[in-house]
């Protein structure tokens, strides 16, 4: 049995970098093809303030995202201010980029548990939020592009139906009963509804900041916007669970160029979410700071 988790550990860094290898390749060959297309593309007045507005949502979508996994706790008996989980959430979120993509989940942990939550649900509050906002990508992908496969459409109902409380509590009991010094009491209290579509409303955010980076490239046409909210939720999401990319870099980007290249100019599209990458980094980047800023003159007024 070791030597077969040996060989697992191994291949797991070798996986990773072939999905980065491949995924970079594809980039790079489309960059190549259609470099002309991109140097060509130019940014109005109106296009700018198009990104400047954008900023701002996908900044929001941030801080809602933050307030949802505040819901998180709630619904496992840890009431924490929504402003709190905004904070946190905001905080930790650019160590995401770091190398095993897990460091976001550790920064929130170890800054539930200083709160007196216990690790356990503060663990199972950072394993229910990915949890949901795949959910809730996969519900945007098959509602929208309308040619979800029977694995699509299974993928939503099977995790829907594992956080149902009358089938995860019982697992929770049975895993606390495994582990010692654990909170037997540990459970969900009703079925998280209002989480699951506070992940809706989050990705929703992102997909308008999506939109709006896309109007400051080239006009979109009102027909033209569940094909492109359905592209982002799918690349999104698909960045979302692969596995050891920090953010989901490179992946996002090459699905929605594989999508999107068939029905837009493919220099159109990369110029899009060349940007959109950058946006949502500096969203990122001015939500960390922000809360930062804020913690410093708090403790300078304390002071």
């Amino acid at each position: 049995m070791q030597p077969l988790q040996k060989q697992r550990s191994r291949l797991k860094p070798l996986l990773r970098w072939l999905i980065l290898g491949a995924v970079l390749f594809f980039l790079l060959k489309t960059l190549q093809s259609h470099w002309q297309e991109v140097a060509s593309l130019r940014l109005t007045g109106a296009g700018l303030a198009c990104l400047a507005i954008a900023l701002g949502i996908t900044l929001l979508a941030h801080i809602f995202a933050g307030f949802v996994w505040a819901w998180i706790l709630k619904d496992l008996s840890y009431s924490v201010p929504g402003s709190w989980g905004a904070r946190i959430y905001l905080k930790t979120n650019l160590a995401k980029y770091l190398p095993g993509n897990v460091w976001h989940f550790y920064g929130r942990v170890s800054a539930t548990t200083k709160i007196g939550i216990p690790i356990d649900a503060a663990t199972l509050s950072v394993v229910l939020e990915p949890l949901l906002m795949a959910s809730a990508g996969c519900m945007l992908a098959i509602a929208l592009l309308q040619n979800a496969s029977g694995l699509q459409i299974l993928v939503p109902i099977l995790i829907l139906c594992g956080v149902h409380p009358k089938l995860f509590n019982p697992v929770l009991k049975r895993v606390s009963k495994l582990k010692k010094n654990s909170v037997e009491t540990l459970r969900i209290r009703r079925y998280p509804i209002i989480p699951l579509l506070g992940e809706l409303g989050f990705l929703g955010l992102r997909s308008l900041g999506f939109l709006l980076t896309f109007q400051a490239i080239a006009p979109i046409h009102h027909t033209e916007i569940m094909l492109l909210v359905g592209a982002f939720s799918s690349a999104w999401l698909l960045g979302l669970i692969t596995p050891g990319l920090p953010g989901g870099v490179g992946v996002f980007e090459a699905v929605i160029i594989a999508i999107l290249g068939q029905h837009f100019p493919a220099g159109e599209i990369l110029g899009v979410v060349a940007l959109y990458r950058l946006v949502n980094t500096i969203a990122e980047g001015l939500g960390a700071g922000l809360v930062i800023l804020d913690e410093k003159r708090y403790a300078s007024d304390a002071g």
